[in-house]
């Protein structure tokens, strides 16, 4: 059996314009959680399908991330009750390149997610006060958002052949803030990112066919629970639990 590195040489490339075509940011959202022993078995199943992003080379690129919230949590709070409109607010750098984004990303009453974004210069720890008037009239939310998490990782981009798909899987997750630093290490977190809601999948047929049940925990959920700065987290605790079983079974 290949290892996940030699198969991912395998897939044919994509380029970032050519990628662009699948854009998706009107989209209906789905996560797995996803032991990184399994990737190599998934990745073979994928091969056929989906042809993975290449950028100057490299297979995998890593990004970094700072979440935004109020200081009472409000983002998390209403993924953890449930809400079917709610917002998650973050500045996103694709290390190694110049590329800086502040992106809105909002959950709508159909079920699917939109997203908003403005190129700036670099991630600040405090909101201009530009940056808080674009987050309040693109979320609705207009009250003050302060810096609350770090997120790395290293991120492999699919997209389908034909379909209007895109999948994501994350790797190497860490999480800090001023308080120290977990990870996620063995666990990989898998988004598959379509125009509308279908069984037809090839990669939601793997995961059927694994056993494995869509997961709605966040990495930004996942971050604040694993350091210790959740004000509740029952919802999220049969996710978690799996989390942890797959994480032990590394």
């Amino acid at each position: 059996m290949l290892s996940s590195e030699e198969l991912l040489q395998r897939f044919d490339p994509i380029s970032i314009e050519e990628m662009d075509q699948v854009k998706l940011q009107n989209r209906m959202d789905t996560k797995y959680a996803i032991a990184e022993k399994d990737l190599a078995n998934i990745l073979s199943e994928l091969l056929p399908e989906y042809r993975l992003l290449v950028v100057n080379g490299v297979r995998g690129s890593s990004y970094r991330s700072l979440y935004f919230d109020t200081v009472d949590l409000k983002h998390f709070k209403d993924h953890h009750n449930g809400r079917t409109l709610r917002s998650k607010v973050r500045f996103r750098e694709y290390v190694g390149s110049p590329l800086v984004f502040l992106e809105v990303k909002r959950k709508t009453g159909r079920g699917g997610t939109d997203k908003v974004r403005k190129k700036v210069g670099e991630i600040p720890e405090v909101l201009e006060p530009e940056q808080q008037t674009f987050i309040s009239k693109s979320s609705g939310c207009c009250e003050p958002l302060v810096a609350v998490m770090w997120n790395h990782f290293v991120r492999l981009t699919f997209v389908h052949r034909t379909r209007q798909e895109r999948l994501t899987i994350d790797r190497c997750l860490k999480f800090s803030d001023p308080s120290g630093e977990r990870d996620l290490q063995g666990l990989c977190i898998a988004e598959l990112k379509e125009a509308r809601a279908d069984r037809t999948s090839p990669f939601a047929k793997v995961m059927r066919d694994r056993g494995i049940r869509p997961s709605g925990l966040s990495k930004y959920c996942a971050g604040l629970i694993l350091l210790g700065r959740a004000p509740k987290y029952n919802t999220f605790k049969e996710a978690m639990l799996r989390v942890n079983r797959l994480r032990s079974a590394a």
